[in-house]
């Protein structure tokens, strides 16, 4: 068998085998393949596509090329949930204890930030203490005590994703439907849960820009799940504008802790109750209308912040920060961002938002970058909010007095004014099953 024979297969758009699919990400892990020629491979299935099957094959190719890690320590069914990334997404953070405090079991693994999208472990560690490296005794051990446990992903989880990605990442291949499924889910399958919810985010803050891509990578990914043996279902919603009012670690902490004790922002808790439903759905909890019920129920009875403040607790953190926000170290600069003139706010770039938070040092330019935890945004006025000349858009914070004027000028730039009030955007435009999808 050889490299070239199946690059030139894949490249008049012939469906490969198993073995050959197997082979190619085999060789590549162990430097059997060279850089040039998994580059030719990548920008052929660029351009060709791949069946279910294929991509099926292909996805666990890569979760099996490095620790597939065994749940089964852990009593009752896991569900792990995972999002495209997007600005002001702190969901994690709240649906996994609202889960918890219903009787079911997150697992969960995370990533870091990088660019304009922020990272439920940097965050995490916006809380002092916070540990987000723990061994798998340890961590097994609180999940089955508590119900939920967010740690940072494992040095040796699916390394073939991390040496196809940074492949992809220089040739032009980042935006290929089948390869950002296949990216994400080898990730999913080889950390174990038994059910999977995917929160596939669309619009100006997302990877993917419009609804029908966004539905698309949703069914390849669903597809993905069902084929490997795992309950799977995607929401698709909106990264058009930042969720919640909150861009930067510590204060989208504050938001979270906001949040599950009843008093976050709208389109915050409104996408954290359908999310944490549909988790509790897939592991058998009752109806949609049932598991959307105690999870409000678990937000207005004090338990979900209540499983929360014990599962940072259990990791290391100071749940002093929790019972008292204003705990929380503040930026030492704030500045306000002013309205220019009357009207509704009919524009707010999400993507040039979380730009802003990154200027401010809440974010990674590179990956070396050290975060600013206290860095970020206070959102106060949102699209299709109607504004007056003179009133505050927002707030910036930072720890870099010489960042704010650009910061300043990006922001008002990502802020469009007009005169007629806009049209309402939905939170979760639809829902994705096997052989299924329900706009809405």
């Amino acid at each position: 068998m050889r490299i070239f024979d199946i690059i030139n297969k894949k490249k008049h758009g012939k469906v490969l085998t198993d073995t050959e699919i197997k082979y190619v990400v085999d060789g590549f892990v162990q430097g059997e393949i060279a850089d040039y020629q998994m580059a030719a491979m990548l920008m052929a299935i660029w351009f060709k596509g791949m069946n279910d099957h294929e991509l099926a094959v292909l996805t666990q190719a890569m979760a099996k090329s490095g620790d597939m890690i065994d749940l089964s320590a852990i009593a009752g069914k896991k569900v792990d949930k995972h999002s495209t990334g997007g600005v002001g997404d702190k969901t994690t953070l709240i649906i996994a204890p609202i889960v918890a405090a219903c009787g079911g079991k997150v697992a969960k693994m995370s990533g870091r930030g990088l660019g304009h999208t922020g990272g439920t472990i940097d965050k995490m560690e916006a809380i002092p203490g916070m540990k987000t490296a723990l061994d798998k005794e340890e961590f097994f051990a609180i999940v089955n005590k508590l119900g939920a446990a967010v740690i940072g992903q494992t040095g040796n989880l699916a390394p073939a994703d991390k040496k196809i990605y940074a492949l992809r990442d220089v040739t032009a291949t980042v935006d290929s439907i089948p390869l950002i499924a296949s990216s994400i889910m080898s990730k999913k399958l080889a950390a174990g849960s038994d059910c999977i919810l995917l929160d596939v985010k669309t619009g100006s803050g997302a990877f993917m820009k419009t609804l029908d891509d966004s539905i698309e990578l949703a069914q390849k990914m669903v597809n993905i799940g069902e084929n490997s043996g795992k309950k799977t279902v995607a929401m698709i919603t909106d990264m058009d504008v930042p969720l919640g009012h909150a861009i930067g670690n510590s204060l989208e902490i504050i938001e979270v802790v906001k949040t599950l004790q009843g008093q976050g922002p709208q389109d915050l808790t409104e996408v954290c109750l359908q999310l944490a439903a549909n988790m509790l759905y897939l592991i058998d909890k009752g109806s949609l209308e049932h598991c959307r019920k105690i999870a409000e129920n678990s937000i207005k009875d004090g338990s979900a912040f209540k499983r929360f403040v014990a599962m940072v607790e259990a990791q290391g953190g100071d749940t002093t920060v929790l019972l008292d926000t204003d705990k929380f170290v503040s930026a030492p600069y704030k500045q306000a961002v002013i309205a220019q003139n009357d009207g509704y706010i009919v524009k707010m770039d999400a993507e040039e938002c979380g730009v802003v938070s990154m200027i401010l040092g809440a974010g990674r330019e590179t990956k070396d970058s050290i975060i600013d935890f206290s860095a970020g945004i206070i959102i106060n006025k949102k699209y299709g909010d109607f504004v007056k000349k003179g009133d505050e858009l927002a707030i910036l914070y930072t720890s870099k007095q010489a960042a704010l004027p650009e910061a300043q000028r990006l922001y008002n730039e990502a802020i469009v004014i007009g005169k007629e009030k806009p049209v309402d955007i939905p939170l979760v435009f639809a829902r994705v099953e096997k052989d299924k999808v329900e706009k809405f």
